[in-house]
């Protein structure tokens, strides 16, 4: 199939560069004009890059005209990080874009609209997240997300396109933003600093990325529609998971546990059903948290190797 991926330069997107590729689709990647490709660095060759962003729509109309696609999985987004999750521009940028993009992709001839939710849309609650949940976002940020996957899952029935919406809870993996706690935690490990968390009570769901990218074709290949949650199905305290990354590097080496209070709007319960898209697709995780956490402290070893070798 030919498949358009909007954000490919990012840590999901660039994943699923790759899983496309070796399914043997057909992919070009929407990014940014000034996007570092370093993520997909080994696979430029295989695919065809466009240009474009979701704040300037015009250019994104450019970038897609004259190009048709089977499908589009919907990745980019603007303003991820904690300080940007109340930004008027989740709205009036976010949501906007999502709805040109549709416009374009059903003119491209799309028949399989796949857009990437998040666990925000449900707001916080003390229980495990099933997709029949009340969405009650608390956010700008999940509502914003929550009524990019409304809007795009109602233009899509109108046309009788098929429409998947995933909601992520919390994906990791080589090649993951460092601003996230997990790459801050191994590279201060690796430089043999403590590193100061929380009191690590929390209760998280973590999906390795390769996995989750797997999850994206196989909703593909199979045809799923509908909302799904995108996790490992398995909760883990930061403190355990700190724990295994810190006795991967050296059991010896200490962690500033408690020495950060937690946030006022802390989530202490991220745990996601994945018992739906395991039905309609017969996805389930490969790797366990162990095993992921393992092969993302080698590759950031492997990383500080190459930048002392140089």
């Amino acid at each position: 199939m030919r498949c358009l991926v909007t954000g490919a330069s990012g840590f999901l997107g660039s994943w699923l560069v790759r899983r496309l590729l070796l399914h043997g689709h057909s992919v070009a990647g929407l990014v940014r004009v000034n996007s570092d490709l370093w993520r997909l660095e080994d696979h430029l060759a295989g695919i065809e890059i466009l240009h474009g962003t979701l704040e300037d729509t015009d250019g994104m109309r450019a970038a897609l005209r004259g190009h048709c696609f089977d499908a589009v999985f919907h990745l980019a987004w603007s303003g991820v990080t904690a300080e940007f999750r109340n930004h008027p521009a989740q709205l009036s940028v976010n949501v906007i874009g999502t709805i040109r993009l549709w416009e374009f992709a059903e003119a491209s001839g799309c028949k399989h609209w796949i857009g990437v939710g998040s666990q925000a849309e449900y707001g916080i609650c003390d229980r495990v997240l099933t997709e029949d949940l009340p969405a009650r976002p608390v956010t700008a940020y999940g509502v914003a997300k929550l009524a990019s996957g409304m809007l795009t899952e109602k233009m899509a029935e109108c046309v009788g396109t098929r429409h998947t919406w995933l909601r992520l809870l919390s994906s990791y993996g080589p090649g993951d933003d460092e601003r996230h706690m997990i790459p801050t935690v191994i590279r201060s490990l690796l430089r043999r600093e403590r590193p100061s968390i929380s009191k690590g009570e929390q209760l998280w769901d973590y999906l390795y990325v390769e996995d989750a990218a797997e999850a994206l074709c196989q909703v593909l290949h199979t045809g799923a529609s509908g909302i799904f949650n995108l996790s490992s199905g398995r909760a883990t305290t930061i403190r355990a998971l700190v724990e295994m990354i810190r006795d991967e590097i050296d059991p010896g080496l200490p962690i500033g546990f408690g020495e950060v209070p937690y946030r006022t709007d802390q989530v202490m319960r991220l745990e996601g059903d994945i018992s739906r898209i395991t039905s309609a697709t017969g996805w389930k995780p490969a790797v366990d948290i162990r095993d992921g956490l393992r092969r993302t402290v080698e590759s950031y070893r492997t990383q500080l190797r190459e930048c002392g070798a140089r």
